[in-house]
């Protein structure tokens, strides 16, 4: 039997491992798929993205700016109800740290996620995946330290920063998921049960799109993110139903410094009677019919 003091201090041990079960760090990647990947590089790159590197085996590329990875995919999927590249670029995955990915591969599908079959080729790696929302995937990565899953799978550009800094302290903030009517409950479960994914009060709001549903990852600060879970508006005629990542959301130490910087790289930002620039937040227009970023005011 253990002392009160023994107990307690297992307490706050089952505690901190409960408030992030699969030791998430943070984002490694967000994918975009697309039939367009030249046009979509055009945009990244006014973003501040710059592309470093190209698949070994795959119409695939990656871009980067400060600590932030972004895949561009052109290949056709082999698998049934993958994402289909298309002339709209639709988000398509993202890759999640973890301490461990077959650890953490194995506890969501405990938790009854469903598996994403390995279609792993010659010098690839194989990184576990879940279905995500419509039909994108979650991936599991534990490779970002010393050693990265890009080092495998990717070949440099050659003369290109491999680092290339951040535009105005750009850093991932969050991604936006659209969802179904009276879906909310039921993403906002399937993110805290896999995840340890936290909700935010109702009052606790960023940026200038304060909409639907905040859920907080249970990360460190250093590398926290953050999900929107939004609904259609019914009071919309032909209101968009479809579930799916509909936007990343970039958060920056000044909102209103980093408008600047971005426009004068080609970046137009919204502004209407409804949403306009201001020093919590920002959105770009959208491109190719799908594409924006909005910017949320973070000091990280």
């Amino acid at each position: 039997m253990s002392t009160p003091l023994q107990a307690s201090a297992a307490d706050r041990e089952a505690i901190q491992e409960a408030a992030n079960p699969l030791g998430l760090d943070g984002i490694e990647f967000i994918e975009y798929a697309t039939a367009k990947p030249q046009a979509l590089g055009q945009v990244l790159e006014m973003m501040g993205f710059r592309p470093i590197a190209r698949h070994r085996s795959r119409e695939v590329m990656l871009y980067r700016q400060g600590g932030m990875n972004v895949i561009v995919n052109a290949h056709i999927p082999v698998m049934p109800n993958g994402a289909q590249p298309a002339d709209k670029p639709m988000l398509a995955a993202v890759a999640l740290r973890v301490r461990d990915a077959a650890a953490a591969y194995a506890h969501a599908l405990e938790k009854g996620a469903w598996a994403v079959p390995p279609r792993v080729e010659v010098m690839e790696l194989n990184i576990p995946a879940i279905h995500g929302v419509g039909t994108s995937r979650i991936y599991f990565v534990d490779r970002y330290d010393k050693f990265s899953i890009y080092d495998v799978d990717f070949v440099p550009i050659p003369t290109v920063e491999q680092h290339p800094p951040a535009v105005a302290g750009l850093h991932f903030f969050g991604i936006v998921q659209y969802i179904g009517t009276d879906r909310t409950e039921d993403w906002a479960e399937f993110y805290r049960e896999l995840f340890g994914f936290i909700e935010l009060p109702a009052e606790q709001r960023f940026g200038i799109l304060p909409k639907g549903r905040i859920l907080r990852s249970p990360c460190p600060a250093s590398s926290r993110f953050y999900l929107q879970l939004i609904e259609p508006d019914a009071s919309v005629l032909e209101v968009e139903s479809n579930e799916g990542l509909q936007r990343i959301g970039l958060g920056c130490p000044d909102v209103l410094a980093a408008v600047a910087e971005l426009g004068k790289r080609g970046v137009e930002f919204v502004e209407s009677r409804g949403v306009h620039t201001e020093d919590r937040g920002a959105l770009t227009k959208t491109w190719m019919g799908s594409v924006s970023f909005e910017l949320v005011h973070n000091l990280r």
